[in-house]
């Protein structure tokens, strides 16, 4: 009799045994089970994130993710002015009235350096600047394949680029006349040759008149870093020279020449009807850089992905 009630006693531990083994088998299938539908719907959502925001509209498929930043200039920008005319932002009513479809939701900057800034600080940004003034604190995209750089312009494969003009209220004279011709000559040329293309495909070496006196030459932001380089490599010739540089945009410095208070007007851009009065010279051809941040892996877009994203009709990457 106690044979058989042991017996019983082993019996029904064995049997526990096994409900508690069945038990944490079961949980582990069910973990196993979760984790797996758990990781197909991280893909769904990996998916659904890189194709679509919320509201179910384009994205570029960039390396980055969510809204994307637009980063534009000011009104009276000659880059802004040349960026919208060259990529198709620029549209005609029915009127025929131009009108700039820029979306409302840019951040309008004033400066290529606060351009440049503000798309090396945001992953998201996307802007433009002049190729002068690119540097390595941003990324310029290709453009139909085609790298943005002075070779690319010379050759015809990158289409993006404006003249840098000066313009003059009549013909200069002094200082002016003196500073324009060596912009023109040779030496001028030379230094425009180093980030730009040159205006002039024979220049003549620069024999100065040596006039003294102060001008006053402003304007455009993107001509500005040229126009220093260019009055400093003057005044070294010629001494006698005092030139005032004070930059804003191309048609503050524009306007400014045709009421008197500057000599010299500078625009990254071709003059306007309005501008028409003025006698405007091309000192020399620049190419417009679309820019984004470097953790961006965005590398090549074409003209018609550019303008939808400055439009609003992209707004994910």
């Amino acid at each position: 009799m106690k044979k058989f009630i042991v017996s019983l006693m082993i019996a029904a531990m064995a049997a526990t045994a096994l409900v508690g083994c069945g038990s944490d088998g079961n949980n582990a299938g069910t973990d196993d089970n979760n984790d797996t539908e758990n990781d197909a719907n991280a893909g769904d959502d990996a998916n659904t994130d890189e194709n679509t925001d919320d509201q179910g509209e384009e994205s570029t498929g960039g390396g980055v993710s969510g809204l994307i930043s637009v980063v534009s200039r000011e009104d009276g920008s000659g880059t802004r002015g040349a960026f919208t005319e060259l990529f198709g932002i620029l549209e005609e009513d029915a009127d025929g009235n131009e009108v700039d479809k820029t979306t409302v939701e840019a951040t309008i900057l004033t400066s290529t350096e606060a351009v440049l800034t503000n798309v090396a600080g945001d992953p998201n940004a996307i802007g433009y600047v002049s190729l002068g003034a690119l540097d390595d604190s941003v990324k310029a995209v290709k453009i139909n394949g085609v790298d943005a750089t002075v070779e690319n312009i010379q050759n015809g494969t990158y289409e993006i680029s404006r003249p840098f003009n000066i313009a003059t209220n009549g013909e200069p004279t002094g200082v002016a006349a003196d500073f324009i011709n060596f912009i023109m000559s040779e030496e001028g040329q030379a230094v425009v040759s180093q980030d730009y293309i040159q205006a002039e495909e024979a220049p003549q070496p620069f024999e100065s008149t040596m006039e003294s006196g102060k001008i006053t030459v402003g304007g455009s932001t993107s001509v500005s870093p040229l126009m220093q380089e260019l009055i400093e490599a003057y005044q070294a010739i010629n001494t006698n020279a005092e030139i005032d540089l004070q930059t804003s945009d191309s048609s503050t410095g524009l306007q400014e020449v045709m009421d008197g208070t500057s000599d010299i007007g500078m625009a990254s851009r071709e003059l306007k009807d309005s501008e028409s009065s003025l006698t405007a010279k091309v000192i020399a051809i620049d190419g417009i850089a679309v820019i984004v941040n470097n953790e961006n892996t965005v590398d090549d877009l074409t003209p018609e992905e550019v303008k939808a994203i400055f439009t609003g009709e992209t707004t994910t990457w």
